[in-house]
């Protein structure tokens, strides 16, 4: 009892530590804000690849099928933490962005023979930006300097509780459900170089408090008793998450402070998940060589979406394209000569992974970003009088995202996780 209160309250740390935004990303205005990495710290060593593994000693809640080969003595409890550095660069203009954001708390351990549970708390989405952009405007004889001011931040957080079994030898099924909640707060004023002339504002907010739900599937295929196919499916259905959006416009006198509010919410808006597909195989050598890919398709393009105006003119807008639909490919492995060699360096795992994802928004009519990524990380045994079984997960991350006349972004991420690895339900026999 005292370790599981232990392990409770690291995750009410974590959950404390999400309410930081972890970028600074102007993409992230569009939408319900970036997809956060919803990997643990092994899955981000091979840039989050992870449908087709089936780990003793990690918690892989991307596929919860894996949950049933956890190994049955231990209670496995696994945090994560990241710091990024990001490179934005526009007609020529650069700046730089840092942040560091607390990623993950889960824990995973064997309730039953042939059947795992894991529970835990990981982000999302994430939004986070703050930037204007400055033109003319001309009011009758006099030509003005106008500034557009965007501002955001909040982001969508889960709690979730999962189970993995195998009914009969070689499949596995399994399935997270999570509580689903977070606020999401947006806006834009427009100003002006004369302060006699009325400021102009849009705000947007949400607040979600709702479910999500992910099936998993896992078929083993034995090539020899060396080698080994992992077939691995996933799943999360579509449906409304609520969230009560509206938009408030307003118009600020500056002379009199009067202002002017206009509020639209009800029908009109509306926030909404979409259908979500995973494929994926990992080719497994004497437990030392493991190789895969995934393929994952969010299916956000068939949802009935608002379109908010990222400014004040309602010829610029986000909206979501019918035929857009992301879709993400990752290549990537890892290699472990000897996992429980008494060589040291025999024992560490080596990991790489890259990916390819296509967009899921427009901006303006145009496709929004693509996004290209690759990671290298090591898994270090913790080896010490009390523990063996501990794994020190590091990683670093490079992420590209890029359009034709938009932002470029290049982030360098540095990836760090530890996995705690316990035998509680270890009998000793005593003679």
């Amino acid at each position: 009892m005292k370790k599981l209160f232990i392990a409770a309250l690291m995750m009410g740390v974590a959950n404390t530590a999400f309410a930081q935004s972890g970028t600074n990303s102007p993409y992230s205005q569009y939408g319900l804000g970036l997809q956060s990495e919803q990997f643990s710290g092994f899955n981000r060593g091979m840039n989050g690849l992870g449908l087709g593994f089936r780990e003793h000693n990690q918690v892989n809640y991307m596929n919860p099928a894996s949950y049933s080969a956890l190994d049955s003595l231990t209670f496995i409890f696994d945090m994560g933490a990241s710091g990024q550095v990001t490179n934005l660069e526009e007609n020529g203009k650069k700046m730089n962005a840092h942040n560091s954001s607390f990623d993950y708390a889960v824990a995973a351990f064997r309730a039953a023979p042939n059947l795992g549970v894991s529970f835990g708390l990981v982000p999302f989405t994430t939004m986070g930006y703050n930037f204007n952009a400055s033109g003319t405007t001309t009011l009758g004889n006099e030509t003005l300097t106008s500034t557009n001011t965007y501002s955001g931040d909040g982001g969508l957080h889960q709690v979730y509780l999962g189970a993995g079994w195998q009914p009969i030898k070689g499949l596995s099924v399994g399935a997270n459900i999570s509580y689903l909640w977070g606020d999401i707060s947006k806006s834009v004023v427009l100003s002006f170089s004369n302060a006699s002339v009325s400021t102009l504002s849009k705000t947007y907010t949400a607040s979600v408090a709702s479910y999500k739900l992910d099936l998993g599937a896992q078929y083993l295929l034995s090539l020899s008793d060396k080698n080994k196919i992992i077939l691995g499916l996933t799943f999360s259905p579509k449906h409304k998450i609520g969230g009560n959006p509206e938009m408030v416009t307003s118009t600020i006198n500056t002379n009199t402070s009067v202002v002017v509010s206009d509020t639209l919410s009800g029908n009109g808006l509306r926030l909404d998940l979409p259908d979500m597909y995973g494929a994926g195989f990992t080719y497994n050598h004497d437990n030392s060589l493991k190789v895969g890919a995934d393929f994952t398709v969010q299916r956000w393009g068939k949802l009935p979406q608002p379109t908010f105006a990222s400014d004040n003119s309602s010829s610029v807008s986000m909206q979501y394209g019918n035929y857009l639909t992301r879709k993400k490919l990752t290549l990537g492995g890892e290699y472990c000569p000897r996992e429980y060699d008494r060589i040291f360096i025999r024992r560490v795992h080596y990991r790489a992974g890259v990916s390819y994802a296509t967009p899921y928004y427009k901006i303006n009519g145009a496709n929004g970003p693509k996004e290209v990524s690759a990671s290298l990380g090591f898994g270090i045994p913790i080896v010490n009088s009390m523990n063996n079984r501990s794994i020190l997960n590091i990683s670093g991350q490079w992420v590209r995202q890029w359009a034709p006349g938009m932002i470029k972004e290049n982030t360098f991420r540095i990836n760090i996780g530890l996995t705690f690895n316990e035998r509680w339900f270890m009998k000793w026999k005593v003679e």
